[in-house]
């Protein structure tokens, strides 16, 4: 039996775009089909931490973004990695727009399904983005999950990841030259999470970041020798934390957030 991933992206609640998906998917009987649902995506970091998860997963992506911007970054994105992606709202909204000659207000959440599902999801949404990358250290006491890794370990992505399974994340960059915040050390180790990888892996993928931006990807950032002192400084202080540790060089996203979630005993999340 073949199996695909379907993703369904919005920035409401996302049941249209899942009942859309799961509609067509109902007429392949044969095949083993995953439905993953990433609600309340207002941004493009979010979306981009979620593109790099489908590209991961090959997923076919049903999205319905008002915001046309957004709704183009997918499309882009599919072309450019040969994804199959289902847009539910511009193409109906343009449809309609031509029909009464004026174009429509682009509000989001404006049909939505408002159920206990939807609203802790949302929640553990909004608190792992306004928690992102090192922001208000004052909250990680609050998380249900603390993520601690250098640069280029996938700490945003698995932050989605698991904030669409209803947990509440807060990731944390570490290195030698990063000032560490002391609320660190208020939260309870079980609930940390370090992350490591090896160097030829953080160095591949921060050269290709610095292309990205038209750099040179011959830097600081991207030299070996410092990469090898980022991650003995990280094992170091996992250490001295005694939380747990993962080495993602050869684990998807999905594959990190499950030992996480078991982990802690998190496997009943939706």
């Amino acid at each position: 039996m073949k199996h695909i991933n379907i993703f369904a992206i919005s920035d409401s609640s996302g049941e249209t775009a899942m009942q859309v998906a799961k509609t067509a998917g109902a007429q392949f009987e044969s095949a083993d089909i995953s439905y993953e649902r990433y609600p309340f995506i207002t941004t493009e970091s979010m979306l981009s931490g979620i593109l790099k998860i489908a590209k991961q997963k090959e997923a076919v992506i049903f999205h319905t973004l008002v915001n046309a911007d957004l709704s183009k970054l997918i499309e882009d994105f599919a072309m450019a990695n040969n994804l199959q992606n289902v847009d539910c709202v511009q193409k109906p909204m343009k449809a309609i727009s031509s029909q009464l000659g004026f174009n429509p207000e682009r509000v989001s959440g404006l049909v939505h399904d408002l159920n206990d599902d939807y609203f802790k999801r949302i929640e553990a949404m909004e608190f792992s983005v306004e928690n992102d990358d090192g922001s208000n250290p004052q909250n990680l006491t609050k998380a249900d999950v603390v993520i601690l890794g250098i640069s280029r370990t996938s700490k945003t992505p698995l932050s989605l990841y698991l904030a669409n399974k209803q947990v509440k994340v807060s990731n944390v960059p570490i290195g030698p030259t990063i000032q560490l915040p002391k609320e660190v050390f208020d939260v309870d180790p079980k609930k940390i999470i370090g992350l490591t990888s090896v160097t030829k892996d953080i160095q591949k993928i921060r050269k290709a970041r610095m292309a990205s931006y038209g750099i040179d990807e011959d830097t600081p950032y991207s030299n070996s020798k410092n990469i090898d002192e980022e991650l003995e400084y990280a094992n170091n202080l996992y250490h001295k934390l005694g939380c747990l540790i993962i080495d993602v060089h050869d684990k998807s996203i999905e594959e990190t957030a499950t030992v996480i979630m078991e982990s802690l005993d998190l496997d009943s999340y939706q």
